[in-house]
C-alpha cells in the first residue's frame, strides 16, 4: 500500500485515500457484493463510466477492491471489496446515518429515484453485510503525548502575514 503524502497524521492520510466524491460510494455499492462495472454505474448516478473506471483503479492500487476477469461469451470483469475495502463500512454506515440526521436525504429518496435501496441501507432486505463495527474492548487510559510545539503561556498574541 502506498504512503499519503501530508502531514502524516493517520486522519490525513484516510481522508486522501477516501475524500473524494466517489470512493465511499463504490464501497457502499460494492458492500452486497461483486458487481460488474455497468452495474456500479447504474448505481452511482452521474458517474461517467472514465471516471468509474480511473477511481477503481485508484481503489485497487489502494487496496480497496480486487478486479476479477472473466473468460467466457462474453468475457467480462466484476470488482468486490477486499478485507482492507471492507474496513470502510462503518463509515459508510456513519456517514448514513449523519444524513438522514442533518436532513441531507432519506433512504425512501432513492428507492423513488432508482427502485432499491442502496446497500447500506437498513431497509434493503437484501442487506447482507453488517455495516458496524464489531465491539473492541476500550483500551486502556493513558497520558496523552507531549505537544511537540513549545508553549508560551506569556505571549497569546496572533502574527498576520
Amino acid at each position: 500500500m502506498r504512503k499519503r503524502e501530508g502531514d502524516g497524521c493517520p486522519v490525513a492520510g484516510a481522508l486522501q485515500l477516501v475524500g473524494d466524491k466517489w470512493t465511499l460510494l463504490i464501497v457502499r455499492d460494492l458492500a452486497g457484493g461483486p458487481r460488474r462495472t455497468t452495474e456500479l454505474i447504474d448505481g452511482l448516478f452521474p458517474i461517467s463510466s472514465r471516471t468509474l473506471v480511473d477511481r477503481l483503479r485508484d481503489m485497487e492500487g489502494d487496496g480497496l477492491v480486487e478486479r476479477v476477469e472473466y473468460e467466457g461469451q462474453p468475457a467480462h470483469v466484476e470488482y468486490h471489496l477486499t478485507n482492507r475495502g471492507l474496513r470502510l463500512l462503518p463509515l459508510v454506515d456513519a456517514l448514513r446515518q449523519v444524513g438522514e440526521e442533518l436532513g441531507c436525504n432519506e433512504c425512501e429518496d432513492r428507492l423513488n429515484r432508482l427502485g432499491i435501496y442502496c446497500e447500506a441501507c437498513p431497509l434493503n432486505e437484501h442487506q447482507q453485510i453488517n455495516f458496524r463495527p464489531q465491539t473492541v474492548p476500550a483500551p486502556e487510559p493513558h497520558q496523552p503525548a507531549p505537544s511537540h510545539r513549545p508553549r508560551h503561556d506569556s505571549d497569546d498574541s496572533i502574527v498576520l502575514l
